[in-house]
């Protein structure tokens, strides 16, 4: 892979990135005053998996097309989650698509796995011009343009059912808990079962997860004060809602609809014609409530991203030119302002956030109100999603404040552990997905060399991969095994998008791989 970026990195320098329209953004056309970039592009493209996505994007390509004559692309467009396409990418950057939407925090894999052309000079300060300052600050590392904003709206807040809530209690958890229970109704959060859900207390009383990168997109160190006696009054915030039996730890929309039916979900913009085809008029939207803890109040926060579009960097420079322009005009306005009127999401464009109908959007609305209270969605480590998940579970098994103290403080050993240890591990069934794995899976290095020899025991899932310790980052997996594939499930990419390695039987193993050659080889001995 190395090859290949240094080559592309080279051809890029023959173009200057392009803009909206037939000609370069820098405003020079590549060579002799004429648009040299006419020619036909075959070219992958992930977008969203939401329904009416991909044909949406097939119809704004062709308006590309008659925007600009003589650039023919011919797309092959696949519905990927914004959450799984920066895995698929990392895995396999050559073979990955050519333009991918994702979701920010996945935007310093991408960097370090150099599946991200940068942007130039003049393409940046068009995108910096037409673009909120959060949703470009979302798509930049070390003071670069990686990508491209598509939308500012990746956050939660609140909808009800006004049969069952009453717009004077929509300030208050205790008092949404309540009524959830007093009707035996459900209040749906993902408390226990997402962190970036959960986030949302400790948030409310001041503290920080903040996480900061080398210019690599490494991660390099960390402020975190989850760990804190505002820590423990988030705990107590979270007990509010985990010890009652109206709890369930869910977003879905569609909750509403439940045998139990939610009478509160906590969810974003996404879920938005889900729960309006089952409330219909019914259907309330608000930020979050505040909770009390000791006799003071607390307005629980939430995080706030954006989804992102990314070139893969190319070895030729007429289709990275091209590219660029696409990923431009796909990301603007117009197609902004498509995409909300298609499923509602809100727009990053100061021009489409302008928006007549898209001001009186009640739930954009909501979740404006909402980011008052907001913390930005920057480069968060891929292990702490798990290491903060298990923080639900704890407020709602403690029985004493001491339970809920020894929680954070295993909660900030297993943070402090990301930063003290080296080398890969050997991730998967047979060590709980721990990828801070010291003892039981941290593989043996000599030069480029990784070795483990491991026991696979008997379990539904008997999969995993080699990852960069403490870190989910890796190019190496099920594609990669050269001798011993007859042992593992082929590769597919519909059910494995994380390439992992899964046994066929249990056993005991010996697993190798060499770093610059990224092969693997599997003995069962």
């Amino acid at each position: 892979m190395k090859k290949f970026i240094t080559l592309l990195l080279s051809a890029l320098l023959v173009f200057s990135l392009a803009g909206c329209g037939s000609k370069p953004a820098d405003g020079n056309t590549p060579s002799g005053g004429e648009n040299t970039l006419e020619g036909t592009y075959d070219i992958t493209v992930w977008v969203s998996e939401t329904e009416g996505v991909k044909e949406l994007t097939q119809k704004q390509i062709e308006a590309f097309m008659e925007a600009n004559p003589g650039i023919v692309i011919n797309a092959t467009i696949e519905g990927i989650s914004e959450a799984d396409s920066a895995t698929q990418m990392i895995t396999d950057v050559e073979s990955g698509a050519d333009l991918f939407c994702f979701s920010q925090d996945q935007l310093a894999r991408l960097v370090q796995a150099g599946a991200l052309a940068v942007l130039g000079d003049a393409t940046s300060a068009t995108v910096k011009e037409r673009n909120d300052d959060v949703s470009v600050g979302a798509a930049t590392v070390d003071g670069k343009l990686y990508c491209y904003p598509m939308t500012s709206d990746n956050g939660y807040f609140m909808y009800y059912d006004k049969r069952i809530i009453s717009d004077d209690i929509v300030d208050s958890l205790e008092d949404l808990v309540k009524a959830c229970e007093d009707s035996n109704t459900q209040f749906s959060m993902e408390y226990k079962t997402s962190a970036w859900y959960n986030a949302a207390f400790f948030f409310a009383t001041g503290c920080v997860s903040e996480w900061q990168t080398n210019a690599d997109g490494s991660f390099a160190s960390v402020n975190d004060t989850f760990d804190s006696p505002e820590g423990l009054i988030a705990m107590k915030g979270m007990q509010i809602l985990a010890k009652s039996p109206a709890a369930n730890s869910s977003s879905d929309g569609a909750a509403f609809a439940n045998a139990v039916p939610s009478a509160v979900v906590v969810t974003g913009t996404w879920a938005s014609s889900t729960v309006k085809g089952i409330l219909g008029d019914n259907m309330g939207v608000a930020d979050l409530p505040s909770f009390t803890v000791d006799g003071k109040s607390y307005h629980l926060g939430s995080f706030f991203g954006n989804k992102l579009m990314g070139v893969k960097p190319q070895t030729d420079a007429k289709k990275a030119a091209v590219l660029q322009q696409l990923a431009l005009y796909l990301t603007d306005e117009q197609a902004q302002l498509d995409r909300y009127e298609l499923v509602g999401w809100g727009p990053s464009n100061l021009k489409a956030q302008a928006n007549e109908k898209v001001q009186k959007d009640v739930v954009l609305s909501a979740l404006r109100a909402q980011n008052e209270y907001s913390t930005m969605q920057g480069q968060i480590h891929g292990s702490w999603w798990d290491i903060a998940k298990v923080l639900g579970t704890a407020a709602e098994e403690a029985t004493s404040d001491a339970d809920l103290q020894a929680a954070l403080d295993s909660y900030k050993s297993a943070i402090d552990g990301l930063f003290s240890i080296n080398g890969y591990v050997f991730v998967g069934a047979w060590n709980g997905w721990n990828n801070a794995d010291q003892e039981a899976a941290l593989m043996t290095q000599e030069g480029e060399n990784l070795t483990i020899t491991l026991d696979v025991p008997e379990s539904d899932y008997m999969g995993g991969r080699i990852v960069a310790a403490g870190d989910w980052g890796t190019d190496m997996g099920c594609q990669q095994v050269t001798e011993g594939a007859d042992l593992i499930q082929p590769y597919d990419a519909e059910s494995n998008g994380d390439n992992n390695i899964i046994f066929l039987e249990a056993g005991n193993y010996t697993v190798s791989a060499n770093l610059s050659s990224k092969e693997i080889k599997i003995v069962k001995n």
